[in-house]
């Protein structure tokens, strides 16, 4: 199943490739899917390779050819990831309201990962587990928590905030490319990210400038099979 933008821009391919015989540059694929960055064209193409709905031509520029048309399937409109059952409002008087939230990609409970950004992917979570604030989920990736009961796999429920205490655990972006869950504090003009696994060491920052709180943590999901 695909994205809302993984589909956009799988139909634009086998439409441009259909009339010119090779694939818009990433520039205009980004213009027309109305994204910020051309990095989220990358992560939507590899997104599509995985799934084997195209495959990237090596040593040719712009050579793209697309192996699964998009019309011959239907689109998924929304991930749904969730531990929690799903009940219909008409079926039960105390049902919860949902809210959709952004599922922006993985994150490193371990060493950091590349930040994922523009993602199209939502994902419902009841109202009873969220504030009033914005909120963004995103798949943990390592076992760095897991002494605080975090695994992989699990779904880390995040409130968007620029700033953080000591002791907070944070989705922490480092030097602006790389993202990771720890627990945050400051010591002598330092940033000290800290697992929750005693075979990982603190990663310590010299300068704020380093390390930048994108959120804390407000909830773990988690989802058994």
């Amino acid at each position: 199943m695909l994205t809302q933008k993984q589909f956009e821009l799988l139909k634009l391919l086998e439409k441009k490739i259909e009339e010119s015989g090779f694939a818009p540059s990433f520039e205009e694929m980004k213009d027309s899917l109305g994204l910020r960055s051309k990095s989220g064209i990358h992560r939507l193409i590899c997104g599509l390779e995985e799934r084997g709905f195209l495959r990237k031509l090596p040593h040719r520029a712009r050579s793209i050819e697309v192996l699964r048309s998009p019309s011959s399937f239907k689109k998924k409109k929304r991930t749904k990831k969730s531990s929690i059952p799903h009940k219909s409002k008409s079926s039960h008087p105390l049902s919860q309201n949902i809210r959709s939230i952004p599922l922006v990609g993985k994150i490193a409970a371990g060493s950091p990962i590349e930040a994922v950004k523009n993602s199209s992917d939502l994902i419902d979570i009841p109202e009873s587990l969220l504030g009033s604030g914005s909120y963004f989920a995103l798949n943990v990736v390592g076992d760095s928590m897991i002494d605080i009961g975090i695994h992989e796999g699990d779904i880390a429920i995040i409130e968007q905030k620029d700033d953080a205490k000591n002791g907070d655990l944070v989705v922490a972006l480092i030097d602006e490319t790389e993202v990771t869950l720890k627990r945050l504090n400051r010591f002598k003009g330092k940033i000290i990210l800290e697992a929750e696994n005693k075979s990982y060491s603190p990663q310590v920052y010299e300068k704020e400038t380093d390390v930048r709180v994108q959120g804390t943590l407000s909830s773990i999901i988690r989802k058994y099979q």
